[in-house]
């Protein structure tokens, strides 16, 4: 897939505020600081699209961007961020949830996994949350380039592996860079291939 139009579209605080379309949705969701904006601002060739920045947890609405006029790349918030407020942390919870069971065009999730860390037990739970809720997702791991290609695929190994436990099918996952663009054309031909699909 050749992205030749990346567009912000509209910031929603509630699923309900969401664009009223019927175009396929896209959604990145990651713990805090996992490099999701780098990621969208990679993969959609446009380093200013999502706003990067040091400290963690500046997405605090559900972002959409037109690509191609054709779907919807969906910035979610970050959870796990532990400086915010209970009642903060609680609404984007809420917000994230109403999103991911409640908009039915959402066709994929990506989870973003930090690759240089073991398995967190908050990833692990929100996981589990998406399989008891039949939500369709795939696991991208980041920063790969933080590591030799040897200790990154025997980090990804042990991931998918601690998953084995729980899933009968495991979800296909990606291995990724920003810096690099590792992982970019495999992620954009998925998309590709499920667009085709609809």
């Amino acid at each position: 897939m050749t992205i030749k139009t990346a567009t912000f579209s509209v910031s929603s605080s509630t699923v309900e505020q969401c664009p009223p379309t019927t175009l396929p949705e896209y959604a990145f969701i990651g713990r805090s600081n996992v490099g999701k904006s780098s990621l969208i601002n990679m993969l959609t060739n446009n380093g200013h699209l999502a706003k990067t920045s040091s400290t963690p947890g500046k997405t605090v609405l559900i972002n959409h961007f037109l690509i191609n006029s054709q779907w919807h790349l969906v910035d979610l918030p970050g959870y796990g961020f532990a400086k915010r407020s209970k009642k903060e942390q609680e609404k984007l919870e809420q917000m994230i949830s109403g999103y991911i069971l409640r908009r039915e065009q959402m066709v994929n999730l990506f989870l973003l996994i930090d690759i240089r860390h073991e398995a967190q037990r908050i990833d692990m739970e929100f996981i589990e949350w998406l399989g008891e809720n039949g939500i369709p997702f795939a696991i991208v791991f980041t920063k790969a380039d933080k590591l030799s290609r040897a200790k990154a695929n025997s980090n990804v190994t042990a991931f998918m592996k601690s998953l084995e436990e729980r899933w009968e099918e495991l979800p296909p996952h990606f291995i990724t860079s920003s810096s690099t663009r590792q992982g970019r054309d495999e992620l954009l031909q998925y998309i590709d291939d499920i667009n085709r699909s609809l």
